[in-house]
């Protein structure tokens, strides 16, 4: 067992000193996680622009401020409202007519200008406008439409609807969400990608440590320590260790770096450990096939980024599973990497616990031993007819 030891952590040693590791495994997962979630969806405030004075636009302001994610910016001009949006600076834009305070009172027609980009954001958020106009001016309407019919006052009238508004019973809406357990909050984002990314990286680097293995063999590493009091056996797990603590190393280093700087919850410690093994002695597994296959390095290199890439790309850690279609989805099932990616995300989005997730654990484990065992076989071979 000590040697089995010190095979692995002397591989894990070569990887740690291979400063080309450092941009590739811990730079690029973080620095993609980042530009992915700011892409699709990260949780900022979005910036509407508005143009207009009077109490009706202070209570629009107001009920658009309340809705969650979005920042009101008030502009003195229209056409600096317009150029913000063509620019980017705000995804919308709403502009109220001068006087529209006067215009509701006298029960006249007042158009409100709404700015928006074609497409995307520009009409994403088109219901939250209105929400808040209908909001700030119902009453108002309301108030101007009985002040003409009746020929009171439009201060009565407003007083007299108000009023009426207190009586009228409270509508409420009830959200239930369909998914197990509900959604939690920061999944959206940065949790959205992070769990890809950890499982595209753990995957990659798992398979690319597999040149290690190359090189060994190369050097006639593997050789001199047959030729000393160490079995093959003890050589083939040692090496399986040595790309599983890769692998692992490189998964714990996504979860800690993920939650520190981007807050990504990703649930109770243990069921998250349990899982990273259990994809890690997949990555490893891999890794070790293609260590003892191929005899060159720069085969085993190339060989590793396309097929992390395939892997990655049909189980969905380019586009989510639930875009896929049902061919697709049934074609994902032969990756380990979807069953990953869903136990991850009962984890991250339901917050599942070490039972929810033992399925997919299950399903991962037959995958490493079904890779650790062709590859111990392989590794077995040619090192005896070596």
């Amino acid at each position: 067992m000590s040697k089995v030891l010190a095979i692995g952590f002397n591989n894990l040693r070569r990887f740690l000193r291979d400063r080309s590791n450092y941009f590739f495994a811990l730079l690029l997962p973080i620095g993609l996680i980042f530009i992915t979630g700011v892409t699709f969806g990260a949780q900022t405030r979005a910036r509407i622009a508005v143009f207009g004075d009077g109490r009706l636009v202070e209570r629009f302001v107001a009920a658009l401020g309340e809705r969650e994610g979005l920042e009101v910016m008030r502009v003195a001009e229209e056409p600096a409202l317009r150029g913000g949006v063509e620019r980017g600076g705000y995804v919308v834009g709403v502009a109220f007519p001068p006087g529209l305070d006067e215009l509701v009172a006298a029960g006249a027609t007042a158009e409100v200008a709404y700015y928006g980009r074609s497409g995307g954001a520009g009409q994403n958020y088109r219901l939250d406008v209105q929400a808040a106009l209908e909001s700030a001016t119902t009453d108002a309407l309301a108030a101007g439409y009985l002040a003409r019919r009746t020929g009171e006052p439009f201060a009565d009238a407003l007083a007299a609807v108000r009023e009426a508004a207190t009586e009228v019973p409270e509508l409420t809406l009830k959200t239930l969400i369909v998914d197990a357990a509900g959604a939690r909050r920061n999944y959206l984002g940065f949790g959205l990608v992070s769990a890809a990314e950890l499982v595209l990286f753990v995957f990659l680097t798992g398979l690319t440590s597999a040149t290690n293995l190359v090189e060994s063999r190369k050097l006639g590493v593997a050789r001199r320590m047959l030729a000393s009091p160490t079995s093959s056996l003890a050589i083939v797990v040692g090496e399986g260790l040595g790309r599983f603590l890769v692998a692992l190393f490189q998964g714990l280093y996504v979860v800690v770096a993920s939650n520190l700087v981007f807050g990504v919850q990703w649930g109770a410690p243990l069921p998250v450990l349990v899982l990273l093994c259990a994809f890690s002695a997949v990555a490893a597994g891999a890794g070790m096939l293609i260590g003892s296959v191929f005899s060159s390095a720069q085969q085993a290199g190339g060989v590793s980024v396309m097929l992390g890439l395939v892997l990655a790309a049909l189980g969905g850690c380019m586009v989510p599973l639930e875009l896929f279609g049902r061919t697709m989805r049934e074609v994902a099932r032969i990756v380990p990497h979807s069953w990953a990616l869903e136990a991850f995300n009962v984890l991250v989005r339901q917050e599942g616990g070490l039972a929810a997730v033992l399925p997919y654990v299950g399903v991962l484990a037959g995958f490493a031993v079904a890779l650790f065992w062709l590859a111990g076989w392989r590794l077995r071979v040619a090192l005896t007819n070596a």
